[in-house]
């Protein structure tokens, strides 16, 4: 949470953060400034300050919306961002020590003002970091306002699963293919069109889009789905839905596999399995466990009903392929990682939000299953599904 940030710096030896880029889907600078249209900014936080934020004189009145305190650069100009690094340093008193670095940027631009502030302000020692820098450690935990922002994009998002599920089931079927009103073939477009339209009018968004695959682009875990493929009877589709609230908030993480009127023998006892193994793992959730255990065990179960598994053959493209889930924020994907070289302090204890999403993969067979909510682990130990939601395989047609 943002009250460790302090604590998290001394730690890791960190005289001061330095947050750059805008304040829209840029998680770290969201994290101090709230949801605000700001394009390009830079935040400072020393040790035991309150955050200062840095912009460009046109986007005065947004940066003062953030409530921070708030400095401006004039007029910005690329040319000039040592320059003005320099003055951001040498306003704060920053003139030695450690800055952590993080945010979202040019790369080459960053590079080059890292580059050449190190050389006129030799005292400060510009460091980065990758899975476990203080604020993604401090972001690992939520407080009661982030659960709730949390859970209601997740009542949101079920909202529009839900007009998925009635869209289909009200469409007619032909030679197993489904067909609108109009007698065209539905495809995978057609319906992500919807979903995405759906999302909007709820001022959701989906920056890394929706997955919504059928066939054998369901055996393929990241698969976003062939747009032209048409939507068949009996085929399994995974629906893997992942917006934020609209400029770059917080996610929410949730899959489900459908069959639409019917489901093959193979497909019901592949989504028998994957259901079994998430049901085990949720029933034997611990407060303060590794997430790595979760991993392990959802391994060892697939393994015992014969799948091959990443435990025992990474790198593989059938079977159980990936981790069992991941933390959950302002970034789809964040701490705690659960994945085989997930860290020690990758736990579930309170205040965390993640995902469970076991599953099994079979391109070869033209097939895939995996099912995910998300869940929050209370004050109490108690976890809880943050918004739940039918797991049945089959899209009963009405026509």
């Amino acid at each position: 949470m943002k009250t460790d940030i302090d604590q998290l710096m001394v730690e890791n030896g960190i005289e001061a953060l330095w947050v750059v880029g805008p304040t829209a889907h840029n998680p770290n600078m969201v994290y101090f400034t709230g949801l605000h249209h700001i394009s390009r900014a830079d935040l400072i936080k020393k040790v035991g300050h309150s955050p200062v934020l840095f912009h460009d004189a046109m986007e005065r009145d947004e940066a003062t919306r953030t409530g921070l305190e708030t400095r401006s650069l004039g007029y910005f100009s690329t040319a000039k961002f040592t320059e003005y690094s320099q003055k951001m340093f040498m306003d704060q008193g920053i003139n030695q020590g450690r800055v952590l670095i993080s945010g979202q940027a040019d790369a080459g631009v960053t590079f080059a003002t890292m580059t050449s502030l190190q050389k006129v302000m030799p005292g400060i020692e510009i460091t980065g970091a990758l899975q476990s820098d203080v604020l993604k450690s401090a972001r690992l935990t939520k407080d009661a306002d982030e659960i709730e922002r949390i859970h209601r994009v997740g009542k949101l998002t079920v909202e529009v699963v839900g007009l998925t599920a009635d869209y289909l089931s009200q469409q007619k079927e032909k030679d197993g293919v489904l067909f609108d009103l109009e007698d065209n073939p539905i495809t995978i477009g057609d319906v992500k069109r919807k979903i995405h339209f759906w999302l909007a009018e709820r001022d959701l968004e989906t920056p890394e889009e929706t997955i919504f695959s059928i066939g054998r682009d369901a055996g393929v875990p990241h698969s976003a789905g062939t747009p032209t493929d048409v939507i068949r009877t009996g085929v399994p589709i995974v629906f893997d839905i992942f917006p934020c609230e609209g400029g770059g908030g917080y996610f929410y993480d949730f899959t489900r596999t459908w069959c639409v009127g019917h489901a093959p023998d193979q497909v019901w006892q592949l989504h028998e399995q994957v259901r079994k193994v998430y049901t085990t793992i949720v029933a034997e959730l611990k407060i303060n466990m590794r997430f790595l255990d979760c991993q392990l065990r959802t391994c060892e179960l697939f393994s015992q009903m014969g799948h091959a598994t990443v435990a025992d053959q990474p790198g593989i493209e059938e079977g159980y392929v990936h981790s069992v889930g991941h933390g959950l924020g302002l970034a789809v994907h964040e701490r705690p990682f659960s994945g085989m070289d997930a860290q020690t302090s990758d736990i579930l204890e309170p205040g965390v939000i993640f995902t469970l999403e076991p599953g099994l993969y079979y391109p070869s067979r033209a097939m895939g299953v995996r099912l995910e909510d998300s869940l929050v682990v209370r004050e109490n130990g108690q976890f809880e599904v943050l918004e739940p939601y039918t797991m049945d395989l089959i899209i009963p047609l009405k026509k």
